[in-house]
């Protein structure tokens, strides 16, 4: 087991951050509510493809927990029953975590596609706690930074049923995400203190606080952009189903993001050219750049171009890439400084 330790959790970082896909892919389509409940998704665990499966009729039979839509309300079955020929109330009582009741079957699978790979993920995560111990004496680090993991994964899960409680508060959403970067950052420095420590670059303290700096600028960044696409949904929500006109009027917020890119960008850039001027050694850089460089175009797409397929789910997850690769670079400066 501590053999394949690195491989494990490299498996673990790889389906967290394709959990980060299926998030994107989940706000891109305007899937968030496509499951109102949670963790069951309508009161079963392989939901419905047909909203005849949610509808009541006669003689019929239901199982405790499960789900109809009646008069634009959601209700649950109290316990396990066969219909009559008549409705009767008594055997169902209304769901009250909220009161939306729209059934979409693409969304609902898509967010049902979502739930499965974040539990997928956790199982994950579990396996590598469970591989942790093996590095015990080497590192009790690992073993306790894999198991804080693992409590994230939980917590993190947690919060996904809060966004579906509160029918996709923006607050949440925000939080959602940020969480999802955190453990991702965890997952890397469990992996860089797994791998044995390279020497070939060199350590410069101005270039590990910049990019310090230039992390903390790419999460505000990240911040900023949820917001912009929250602003974008209540202008879909609102009945404009013109992509054209979804930022013709924006917010503050929208303005903010889009010059806030460039205060990003300078920053790694700096980051480029003290790199290449001092030889110190993070080829990494080189991939923020090409990152950054991508994000831009997809930013400028989604403008210029109104959102086209995919433009708003490559813009979240090449953040999200980016975000690790500047993390990890940070984590190369402290081993080269001797710090843990």
């Amino acid at each position: 087991m501590k053999k394949h330790f690195t491989s494990i959790a490299k498996t673990a970082l790889v389906l967290v951050y394709l959990v980060i896909v299926a998030g994107a892919l989940v706000r891109m389509t305007g899937s968030g509510m496509g499951c109102p409940d949670w963790p069951k998704c309508f009161g079963y665990y392989i939901p419905p493809t047909d909203i005849k499966e949610l509808t009541w009729s006669e003689n019929r039979e239901f199982k405790k927990g499960q789900v109809i839509i009646k008069e634009q309300s959601l209700l649950v079955a109290k316990d396990n029953f066969t219909t009559g020929t008549e409705f009767e109330a008594d055997h169902w009582e209304k769901y009250t975590k909220h009161d939306y009741a729209v059934f979409n079957a693409s969304h609902t699978w898509t967010e049902y596609i979502n739930r499965l790979t974040g539990a997928v993920a956790g199982l994950a995560c579990f396996i590598m706690a469970i591989a942790s111990f093996s590095l015990w004496k080497q590192s009790k680090k690992i073993t306790l930074l894999s198991w804080l993991v693992v409590f994230m994964m939980g917590f993190q899960a947690w919060l996904g049923a809060t966004v579906v409680y509160s029918v996709l508060n923006p607050v949440k959403i925000t939080v959602h995400m940020v969480m999802a970067l955190v453990i991702v950052a965890v997952i890397l420095y469990i992996i860089r203190l797994a791998k044995p420590v390279s020497s070939d670059k060199i350590f410069n303290p101005m270039f590990r606080n910049i990019l310090w700096i230039a992390l903390a600028l790419t999460l505000v960044q990240v911040v900023l952009g949820t917001q912009v696409r929250q602003f974008v949904d209540e202008q879909v929500k609102s009945g404009i189903g013109n992509e054209t006109l979804w930022l013709s009027n924006p917010e503050i917020s929208f303005y903010f993001h889009r010059t806030f890119s460039f205060v990003v960008f300078l920053a790694n850039l700096f980051l480029y050219l003290r790199n290449k001027r001092l030889g110190l050694g993070f080829s990494k850089i080189n991939w923020v750049i090409l990152l950054l460089a991508l994000e831009i175009i997809s930013g400028i797409a989604m403008y210029y171009l109104h959102f086209p397929f995919g433009s708003q789910a490559i813009h979240l997850v090449l953040a999200s890439i980016l975000f690790g690769v500047q993390f990890y670079m940070i984590l190369e400066t402290r081993k080269q400084n001797g710090i843990q």
